[in-house]
Order: structure tokens, then sequence, then C-alpha cells
């Protein structure tokens, strides 16, 4: 059975090939880094990004801007990121008990 590969973006463009995905995609960047670096922040702390985390986001994505958006300043801007350096790591008897 052939694929149905068309859609729309959340802006309304049309898109039918993968071709068209990134051509759009490539239009407006700044949605797709700050969606890349909410998932890896997300991924980082180990929770949802919630809305007091949405300014360390846009400063970690615009940081990443300025250097070509090279992975190493996102993770760097992720690491140095205050809900990064606040994260708790579970305690010692949580992790033995789940053996």
């Amino acid at each position: 059975m052939p694929l149905d590969t068309k859609g729309k973006l959340y802006d309304g463009t049309p898109v039918s090939s993968s071709s068209e995905l990134i051509a759009a995609l490539l239009k407006r960047p700044i949605p797709l880094m700050r969606s890349f670096t909410e998932n890896l922040m997300a991924y980082a702390v180990g929770r949802r990004m919630e809305d007091f985390d949405q300014p360390s986001i846009r400063a970690i994505a615009k940081e990443a801007e300025s250097k070509q958006y090279r992975l190493s300043s996102f993770v760097v801007g992720v690491v140095n990121s205050p809900a990064f350096r606040t994260k708790r790591a579970e305690p010692a008897s949580a992790l033995d008990n789940s053996r």
C-alpha cells in the first residue's frame, strides 16, 4: 500500500516529501532549535520542561545560534542551566531497591 506523505506544518505550510519538509524547517529554524533544546534539556534533567524553564531554553537556543547551532553549544548551555545544576539525584536506597 503506498504511503500518504502529504501533510501540513503548524503554520499551514504543505509538505509532501522529505525535501519539502527540510526546506520548510530551514525557513524558520528558531522554532525547530527551541524544540530541540527543550527535548535535550528534558532528557538531561529527567523531567518535562515547564513554563518557568522557557527563558533558559530561549537563551540556550539563542547562544547556539551565535555558534552556528553546534551541538556542543546546546550541551554546554544545558549543563550550565539552572535546571540542570539544581537537579537532585535519587537517594542510593531507592536505587538499591530497584534490583
